[in-house]
């Protein structure tokens, strides 16, 4: 008995051992610990999160740079969810073919809550309560080590044990826990032996409030993230081979918005600023002259450039092509693999082998091939830019009469950029070649001689093309043209827009840039339907090809079998990529040349000529200045010389005035001498260097202080003294930020005497031999004029060599030679005294200013005649106390408070740039502007046919022939092609509306949208122009209009279409067996997650990308406007590194973006590539005849096209959505607050308004922002009818606010302007300002004809013209000219000179008639006998107006009626000249003295 109960009580035993090691015990006990971890970890994980919720404390935010280890766990944790998923996976695929068991089910709840608990983990080891700098891993994870240890071992005895006892074991056990006991044992040497050291670092990115003294002082150590080079120069193989080094920024665009700062620096190699020395030297050495370039050159030279990068990029794209037809040269083997034909025992696996390491192979040599290409572009595109831009600095001025500067920075903004794209497409033409020759091989392997129908047939539509691409061609260039000549005009009137608000023609210019852009449309609508008909001809190739091969073959015989024709067809599909971009490579090769073209001429064009000037050495000689036997001339093929027989010698320290008339050719003079006029004959010798000041000043947008240095080091002590020569110190003060305020272009906040004196002060500054100033005084106060002569000329400069135009006559005593000019010759030359006797012209000059003096003397009634004796006395109290201390006493203000806009901070602010993601309304916006979104369904519509009907034509042709030769047909031959064809020509169907409609809604978008950016730029007021840079609106109407024309709705529709496809290629796979659906959900999940990850930082780079471009084309823009001054001081080298240093920092952002992008489709293509070979593998793992062949195979040839389609799928919207940015941004400028309506049609005025002409001023009251201080405060007076009112102060007292009060330009804040009882306030702007005139201080041509230029509205006839022609006193000299009234007048009026501009100014109010005239400064420019001049014409013509004059000369003022004296916003003195001048207390009484005094003393 006992020994019974032993033998049961052993065999009770050894049953409950053997359930021990059976696998379902150890599955399912594997399990529960799993579901327990998960259970408990999503508890830990939810309280946490509350117990974050409640302490809402102030948070640090903290960077966690971790440890190795902590790492290395993380990966080893995702790697054991992933093993665990895939191994499900493969299980389920496995046993739902091959019946379960109860053992099978529980293994594979095992695997997926291993799954789920390893994931898990990664989270709670991720979450940011871990993050926090413990020290140590969390007890929970320690513990849970330990037990997954101890499984791990015990399961692999058991295995071994089994294994001993020759049980069958499967091995895919074995092998899971060998793989769990090495993570085990890692996890607890980890968790028990190794500290968490990570180091806790403030994130790099400011606090929103406060200062914290931690953020300060992690700032301050930190290197500017600019600073730092990036990764991509010394990253080791791996890392370059995955793109790995972008991971940093990509991580840290994630964490925070990115700014230029964090962006790396280029390596010297990639940044123009190391590549282009070598270039220029090559160039040199293959071209000599500038007229030996040609675009055969340039190219040559280029590609020697980039070579390294061009050959690497060819043996790349011959990998990736032979790469990409091995699925397709498999795909026979394949598919009668899984028919049962097999050669050996694994041939399946060995095939899938095959497979997925040739889509390895495809896909690192295509990212890199990609890559390389925009690394050449970058290089290219970097160097043509600074090519042009040192071109810029040299031309002569006849080159650039031909070339304005809208055209110069187009060759910048978008040749030099279609130049550098061409680097994508270089290898294309010969790709094509190899790429047809290997399908061709495959073809002929497959189908025999049908081959040659195939080869014929890609022949054809290659051919088809041709025609296209010549369409193409031609229209892009005429795009090109138009587009040209619309950016000159935008660029012009964007200059001149306080004109043109001031005369009420913006609506006019507006509709000229309307015409200019509905020529440039009519040229971009045929361009898109051409290109609509070439996307037609290629989308239908791919059938056209195999609907041609399969027809040969019915007729040659050749036998179809499915295998063969899946081949066929996957060889079509790779075939088609050369085909469907053969156009593209065509257009690009068309538009590059055409670029090239553009560029290699403009590079040819004539410099300035370099042997002008025979240069001595400094101190070399006495004579600083000699021009013996001078022509010279502008237009050298013109048969009139500017400068004729012109004979000077200057000795060092002379002073040498200039004068002459209007046109008499002393502002030529100056520029012979800088050197900038063609030389006919004679030579000039100089001997020092040279500092210039310009008469329209040029001033760069920056600080005031750069302006000044202009490049020189700071002196404190030199610095002061020249702010204090050049009385500047005074406006500084006032400036909310001194001398780093910040200049707009062209100085826009500065008034015309400020950016006078700061050109001064930069001449000054600069310390040079010899000082050419082109008549500075004239923009300036009587007042500030004087101390500048005596400060600047007489003070500073005594010792040097000075030649000084000037047309105020009170300078001239001074010189020690006068050179009187007329019809550019010299036709008096001497001191004072000799020549006033001895010629006509000089008489004429000196006689119109006593004239005008003696109207001050009988104004005065003597007041000034004492005795000589004092006279120096007064002179003396004048320059130091007495009236000047005064003056300066009361003025407090900045030099023309009037036009500054100062906002919290700078006029001028960083360009707005959105912040974080382009929001859905910039899309639905977009997509519904057209038609209201009309055709947007039908376009998708189109689309999804297209897809059904190829997909249905693929599996008809897979279907419907036999896997091999011995097999039946399905339906005879002919219907089987018949069916094919029709499906195919039902899909090309769809193709032609799909393009159609795309094409339409594209124009249709485009056009709505330059139409309301232009009309809201249009109608915005002016402190819009006067804070934002003409290069921001630019940049928007050329760069981002652009985008809209030509690339954005086919990026759209690109989105949407590749979207289309990959559920196509889903749907296909899913079919054969749907479980592999199952693969694709955490497939699609982890790239839509990669995608998020790396689009934050990618839309940032884009951003920065635009934001950057803007300050390159804007110092190139003022390089051309002042390439005059930048060249007499000799910094053309400065500015040469300037721009190349603003070119790589607009480098910066693109290098990183293009490496961005590459990181992730690398990790896409990766990701696809694994999904096929798993989808291949469970393929070769089903029984035979389980499933349906024909879609088997048809199922491989889509799965070869998956990596490509998800990669540009995800690469289509991250480029979607850096280019919709350029919609963003035109939608910005389409939200401008406008001005007030130009009409008002409830308050319309009768024609003959005003009819008397009498300005009531109630109580007037301006500031220029709410939170500005008020420029006028409180102006009672009335300006009374047909008076003439001249209104005088110091800089800075409110006159031009004044002024631009009564035209609208500023709205009253207080107090109103009635003019004939008519409130301005209350009528439309247009009424208002058309009947109202104004000579403006800065006289303003266009680009157009004398006639477009007096009457751009087209209003009067010929005769009104000459008649305000002869008025003014240029009708002579229009008469002259060939054209008469359509003579060519160039950009800016450049070729007249300053005085006949002004009169041209004068015509343009002779011509309007008005009752209210306002002169603003109208005559500083000219000299006394035309300022004299335009007295009289006025006096003539507008006795009956109403006249209100600003003026700087006392003589314009002083016949006035009344005079309105203004003080720091105030009146001081409103009242009749003659009664002012009696109380000789009165500021204008001493205003005139001292005008008296230095006028007839001289200095």
């Amino acid at each position: 008995m006992s020994i019974s109960f032993l033998h049961y009580h052993s065999s009770l035993l050894y049953s409950s051992t053997d359930f021990l090691l059976k696998p379902i015990f150890l599955r399912g006990f594997s399990g529960s610990l799993h579901l327990v971890l998960l259970f408990v970890l999503t508890i830990s994980w939810v309280s946490k999160k509350f117990r974050a919720g409640d302490s809402e404390g102030p948070k640090e935010r903290f960077k966690n740079t971790r440890s190795l280890y902590y790492k290395l766990t993380l990966i080893c944790c995702l790697g054991v969810s992933v093993i665990s998923l895939v191994l499900c996976l493969l299980n389920y695929f496995y046993w739902y073919r091959n019946g379960w068991s109860e053992e099978r089910l529980v293994t594979l709840l095992d695997l997926a809550l291993r799954t789920l608990a390893w994931g898990a983990a990664c989270v709670y080891l991720r979450a940011p309560s871990f993050n926090s700098g413990e020290t140590k891993y969390p007890f929970l994870l320690r513990l849970w080590w330990g037990f997954y240890l101890s499984i791990s071992c015990y399961s692999l005895v058991v295995d071994i044990i089994l294994y001993r006892e020759r049980v069958n074991l499967n091995l895919q056990y074995f092998v899971s826990d060998v793989v769990s006991v090495v993570m085990g044992l890692f996890f607890c040497y980890v968790g028990f032996f190794v500290k968490n050291e990570g180091k806790d670092t403030l994130l790099e990115e400011p606090l929103l409030n406060g200062d914290s003294s931690a953020t300060n002082e992690a700032e301050s150590n930190k290197p500017m993230g600019g600073e730092t080079v990036t990764p991509y120069s010394n990253a080791g193989i791996f890392s370059i081979l995955t793109f790995s080094w972008m991971g940093s920024l990509i991580a840290a665009g994630n964490k925070k918005t990115l700014d230029i700062e964090d962006v790396p620096q280029l390596d010297l190699g990639d940044s123009v600023v190391g590549a282009f020395p070598s270039f220029r030297n090559k160039l040199q050495a293959e071209c000599g002259t500038n007229n030996g370039l040609t675009t055969l050159k340039l190219v040559k030279v280029l590609i020697f450039t980039a070579w390294k990068d061009i050959l690497l990029t060819g043996f790349l794209g011959i990998v990736y092509t032979l790469a990409t037809y091995v699925g397709p040269y498999l795909i026979d083997t394949f598919v009668k693999y899984l028919n049962g034909r097999r050669d050996f025992k694994s041939e399946g696996y060995v095939l899938v082998s095959v497979f997925f390491s040739a889509k390895l192979v495809e896909c690192i040599s295509l990212r890199h091939w990609i890559f390389g290409a925009q690394l050449a572009e970058i290089r290219v595109r970097a160097l043509l830019v600074t090519m042009v831009y040192n071109k810029g600095l040299t031309l002569s001025c006849q080159s650039k009469q031909g070339h304005t500067s809208g055209e110069i920075i187009n060759f910048m903004a978008v040749d030099a950029e279609r130049v550098g794209n061409s680097a994508y497409y270089m290898h294309d033409p010969w790709m094509v070649l190899v790429q047809v020759a290997i399908a061709l091989l495959i073809l002929y392997k497959n189908l025999g001689l049908a081959s040659v129908a195939a080869f014929v047939a890609t022949i054809l539509v290659m051919l088809a093309n041709f025609p296209l691409g010549k369409l193409q061609e031609k229209f892009q260039g005429k795009i090109m043209e138009s587009k040209d000549r619309r950016m000159k005009a935008t660029s012009e009137i964007l200059r001149n827009m306080r004109i043109l608000k001031l005369q009420g023609w913006e609506m006019k210019f507006l509709s000229r840039i309307t015409e200019l852009r509905n020529v440039e449309s009519g040229w971009l609508k045929k361009f898109l339907y051409t290109s609509a008909m070439t996307s037609f001809v290629f989308w239908g190739a791919p059938t056209f090809v195999s609907v041609v091969t399969f027809c040969a073959c019915m007729l040659m015989g050749i036998p179809l079998e499915s295998g063969k024709i899946l081949s066929a067809l996957a060889t079509f599909r790779i075939l088609q990529e050369p085909i469907y971009s053969l156009p593209d490579t065509i257009s690009m090769i068309v538009q590059t040349k055409v670029s090239l073209d553009r560029i290699a001429s403009f590079l040819r064009l004539d410099d300035l000529q370099s042997d002008v000037i025979e240069r001595l050495p400094r101190g070399g000689s006495d004579t600083t200045i000699e021009i013996i036997d001078g022509n010279f001339s502008w237009d050298l093929s013109s048969s009139n010389s500017t400068l004729k027989d012109i004979n000077l010698k200057v000795q060092n320290g002379m002073r040498v005035a200039v004068c002459g008339t209007v046109g008499a050719g002393k502002s030529s003079l100056l520029s012979c001498i800088l050197g900038e006029v063609p030389k006919i004959s004679g030579t000039i010798k100089l001997c020092g260097t040279k500092a210039y000041v310009a008469q329209s000043p040029w001033i760069q947008s920056g600080k005031i202080e750069e302006n000044i240095l202009f490049g020189k080091t700071m002196d404190r002590e030199k610095y002061n003294k020249v702010l204090e020569a050049c009385s500047l110190k005074k406006d500084l003060e006032i400036l909310l930020f001194g001398d780093q305020t910040i200049i707009g272009e062209r100085g826009i906040n500065l008034s015309g005497g400020q950016k006078q004196r700061i050109q001064i002060a930069r001449a000054l500054y600069h310390d040079a031999d010899i000082y050419l100033f082109d008549d500075p005084f004239s923009a300036v106060d009587a007042h500030t004029g004087s101390h500048l002569f005596k400060e600047c000329l007489l003070g500073l400069l005594s010792s040097k060599t000075v030649i000084y135009v000037t047309h105020q006559v009170e300078f001239l005593p001074a010189a020690d030679l006068i050179l009187v000019m007329k019809d550019g010759r010299i036709t008096q030359a001497g001191k004072y005294n000799d020549i006033l006797n001895s010629g006509t012209d000089f008489m004429e000059l000196v006689g119109a200013h006593k004239k005008a003096l003696s109207a001050l003397d009988s104004a005065e009634s003597g007041s000034v005649s004492e005795s000589t004796s004092t006279r120096k006395e007064v002179c003396n109290m004048a320059s130091t106390n007495g009236v000047v201390e005064k003056q300066e006493n009361k003025d407090n203000q900045d030099g023309k408070t009037d036009d500054i806009v100062v906002s919290k901070g700078q006029i001028i602010q960083e360009e707005e740039r959105e912040k974080g993601k382009v929001g859905f309304s910039v899309y639905w916006k977009y997509i519904t502007m057209a038609f209201g979104g009309a055709l947007v369904p039908f376009i998708l519509l189109a689309q999804v046919l297209f897809q059904l009907l190829q997909i249905g034509s693929n599996y008809w042709m897979a279907w419907a022939t036999p896997v091999s030769q011995d097999g039946k047909p399905v339906v005879d031959y002919s219907t089987l092609i018949i069916v094919y064809v029709a499906l195919a020509i039902g899909s090309s169907l769809c193709i032609l509306v799909r393009a159609t409609f795309l094409v339409t809604a594209a124009y249709k978008t485009a056009t709505i949208l330059f139409n309301k950016m232009h009309l809201c730029i249009f109608r915005a007021p002016m402190s819009f122009f006067d804070a934002t840079p003409s290069g921001r609106i630019l940049n928007r109407a050329s760069t981002d209009q652009s985008a809209v024309d030509l690339n954005i709705a086919s990026q759209t529709g690109a989105v949407a279409f590749s979207m289309i496809q990959l559920l196509g290629i889903i749907v296909v796979m899913s079919q054969v067996a749907w479980q592999i659906f199952i693969i694709f959900i955490p497939v699609i999940g982890t790239c839509i997650w990669y995608q998020q990850y790396y689009i934050s930082s990618a839309r940032e780079l884009a951003r920065l990308v635009g934001v950057c471009k803007a300050p390159a084309i804007q110092h190139f823009a003022e390089t051309i406007s002042g390439s005059a001054t930048i060249r007499s001081f000799d910094e053309e080298s400065r500015f040469s590194d300037t721009s190349m240093r603003l070119t790589d920092v607009y480098t910066r952002p693109r290098f990183h973006i293009a490496g961005a992008m590459e990181w992730l489709c690398f990790r896409l293509d990766l990701l696809s590539s694994i999904t096929f070979a798993i989808s291949l593998f469970f393929l070769v793992s089903i029984p035979e005849g389980v499933i349906d062949l024909g879609f088997a195979g048809l199922a491989v040839t889509y799965g070869l096209n998956l990596n490509i389609l998800q990669t540009s799928l995800i690469w289509n919207i991250c480029r979607l959505e850096n280019k919709i940015i350029s919609v963003e941004r035109i939608l910005q400028y389409t939200c401008i607050p406008s001005e007030p309506p130009l009409v008002m049609e409830e308050n319309r005025l009768d024609h003959s308004w005003p009819s008397h002409g009498e300005v009531d001023i109630r109580n007037l009251q301006v500031r220029y922002a709410p939170h500005m201080p008020f420029v006028l405060r409180g102006l009672t007076c009335t300006l009374p009818r047909g008076l003439k009112t001249g209104i005088v102060g110091r800089t800075g007292s409110g006159k031009s606010t004044l002024i631009q009060t009564l035209f609208r330009i500023v709205e009253p804040t207080i107090g109103q302007i009635v003019i004939d009882g008519i409130n301005i306030s209350l009528i439309g702007l247009h009424d208002l300002r058309s009947r109202l005139s104004i000579i403006p201080q800065d006289p303003t041509m266009f680009e157009g004809t004398v006639r477009t230029n007096l009457d751009p509205l087209e209003e009067y006839a010929d005769e009104q013209i000459w008649e305000a022609l002869d008025k003014c006193q240029l009708g002579d000299e229009i008469r002259n000219k060939e054209g008469k009234l359509d003579s060519a007048v160039t950009e800016n009026g450049e070729n007249w000179s300053m005085g006949q501009r002004q009169l041209v100014c004068l015509g343009r109010v002779l011509l309007k008639k008005s009752k209210v005239l306002v002169l603003d400064e109208a005559t500083a420019s000219v000299d006394t006998a035309t300022d004299n001049l335009i007295q009289e014409t006025l006096r003539q013509h507008f006795s009956y107006c109403t006249v209100i004059t600003i003026a700087h000369r006392i003589t314009s003022v002083i016949d006035s009626d009344m005079v309105l004296l203004l003080n720091n916003g105030l009146i001081e003195e409103y009242d009749s000249p003659a009664r002012l001048l009696e109380n000789k207390s009165s500021s204008f009484a001493q205003l005139v003295a001292a005008y008296t005094v230095r006028s007839s003393s001289g200095f």
